[in-house]
């Protein structure tokens, strides 16, 4: 454990979120992902190096974890702009898809190479051993998916080259899981809000309230019913219902109506939630708005996630709050807040600082993986001193 770097990594279904080492780096890579070939032509190469290695990542992974072994991707910003990118589709079990791992064994490996320093080095291989703090949908944790995506992590090494990658090019890590924690989302979501990086409780008045986390991702919907501290395995409930489909819908619309083609669901998310300008796009170098096509489909959207909410109040009488998280509820905050002033009024909340709601789950993993680790340390030190008492 001691040359162990801790991750804490939610893939999350419109990018990955991933904290590292003492909370020194963190990273943001876009869940796009295109298969390529080894030699991808670029234009300046004597410049590489100059430029952002999360704008350029090109990597050969090898793992015995993947179906499609040995493959070349363009990962993250690179793939946006490829025709054959791919993005998660909706029904996909996140603990069943290629597209998790890479970008996961990517994002690893980019914080590897950065930090070089900590792991051991030869000939441009870094053997580089990780503690991992990661999760899934609570549907999946409930169908037991959660221990056969560990399984595949842990006592295997997933090797990721970098080919044609700003600074990296040539350097290929060897990633080694010393230990693999894979929590439920919905739990998650409920630590981060009453523990702290240090395992301290800092929201009393909630830790024994009944509530519901309603986790708004891009494929699938988690509503997390806590009570006496835990989650509700049997109450909680998935839906494969995110905002990836309607993200698509205004995608298709914008291109059929006003000729732009838009390169990714990012795009629309950039469209929709940006300070200034929102909802407009630019056709021919005029300001034009999207109000319209946005404001339908993602009120038809709110009006579903605002059902499920509904029902699982009526199941669930004695709730107090719902938490609306995840990146798919910044996305829908005004819509829901609307419907629900103009209708049954609960005590709902959203985050206002958008960031929080986004990254709220790499947080508490890395709180979760944090506490594991401190625990397991304490455990080892008696151990080690017995050893040393023996050696005297």
């Amino acid at each position: 454990m001691t040359n162990s770097r801790i991750a804490a990594i939610d893939v999350g279904n419109d990018s990955l979120k991933g904290i590292f080492g003492k909370m020194d780096a963190e990273v943001n890579i876009p869940n796009v992902i295109a298969r390529d070939v080894e030699d991808r032509p670029i234009i300046g190469i004597e410049e590489l190096d100059t430029q952002d290695p999360l704008d350029g990542i090109h990597i050969r992974v090898h793992s015995p974890a993947l179906k499609d072994n040995n493959a070349i991707y363009r990962v993250g910003n690179l793939a946006t702009k490829s025709n054959n990118s791919t993005e998660l589709d909706p029904g996909s079990s996140k603990s069943e898809e290629d597209q998790t791992l890479v970008m996961l064994f990517a994002s690893i490996a980019l914080d590897a190479a950065r930090n070089g320093s900590d792991f051991k080095k030869n000939n441009n291989v870094i053997e580089a051993n990780y503690t991992l703090g990661t999760g899934l949908p609570l549907r999946e944790v409930k169908e037991g998916k959660d221990v056969g995506y560990r399984s595949r992590l842990v006592g295997s090494v997933h090797q990721v080259e970098f080919l044609v990658t700003p600074r990296y090019q040539g350097i290929k890590v060897n990633i080694k899981f010393d230990e693999v924690k894979v929590y439920p989302e919905g739990f998650a979501a409920f630590i981060n809000l009453v523990m702290d990086n240090n395992s301290n409780i800092i929201n009393k008045d909630l830790i024994d309230k009944r509530i519901l986390i309603q986790d708004i991702g891009g494929l699938s919907t988690d509503i997390a019913v806590i009570k006496d501290r835990k989650v509700d395995d049997d109450k909680a409930q998935g839906f494969n219902l995110g905002v990836s489909e309607s993200l698509e819908l205004i995608r298709e619309e914008i291109r059929s109506r006003h000729g732009i083609e838009l390169d990714s669901r990012r795009d629309v998310v950039e469209i929709i939630t940006k300070k200034n300008d929102r909802n407009h796009i630019m056709v021919k170098g005029s300001r034009t708005s999207v109000h319209d096509i946005v404001d339908r489909i993602m009120l038809e959207l709110a009006k579903k996630q605002y059902r499920h909410l509904r029902n699982m109040w009526q199941k669930n009488s004695q709730t107090e709050i719902c938490y609306f998280i995840g990146g798919g509820s910044s996305v829908l905050k005004e819509y829901i807040k609307t419907l629900n002033n103009n209708l049954d009024g609960y005590n709902i909340d959203f985050f206002e600082d958008e960031k929080e709601s986004i990254w709220m789950m790499a947080n508490a993993y890395y709180k979760l993986i944090g506490d594991f680790t401190r625990k397991t340390q304490k455990q080892q030190a008696p151990k080690e001193e017995q050893k040393l008492a023996k050696t005297k």
